[in-house]
């Protein structure tokens, strides 16, 4: 298990200490995300008009909303993901396929050739028979 990290992050101008097994580097992220979001909405005059209680749970809302988008972006990425290891595993199996084809073929185009070569042996041994007649 990872060491627990204990860290200090501002938040809307005030500091608060995180604690988890997250790194500090991670823990800081999360706290720019937050800002950035607080941002982005202090941007807006009615948010900024509003209650703060109103502004949390806008803010709380809006997270929500990022977090289910990306959640579901990542079951397309999934879907997406399983559809392409499908189609790979297909084409690896239609190569082969046709490797053992091709395997088949080149067997099959020897055994020909040496069927060629012992009937033009043979045409030429009974030409040279017809002619000694």
């Amino acid at each position: 298990m990872a060491a627990k990290t204990d860290t200090e992050v501002i938040i809307g101008g005030k500091v608060f200490r995180l604690s988890g097994y997250e790194s500090e580097e991670y823990l800081q992220k999360v706290a720019a995300y937050i800002n950035s979001k607080l941002a982005e909405y202090n941007r807006i005059e009615g948010f900024r008009r509003s209650p703060v209680d109103t502004q949390n749970v806008l803010l709380q809302l809006n997270i929500a909303d990022d977090y289910f988008k990306a959640k579901k972006q990542i079951s397309l990425l999934e879907e997406e993901i399983s559809a392409k290891e499908k189609e790979l595993y297909d084409l690896k199996h239609e190569l082969i396929a046709s490797q053992i084809k091709l395997d088949n073929s080149e067997k099959n185009m020897k055994s020909l050739k040496s069927e060629l070569d012992e009937s033009s042996r043979k045409l030429y041994r009974l030409e040279s028979e017809l002619k000694n007649n």
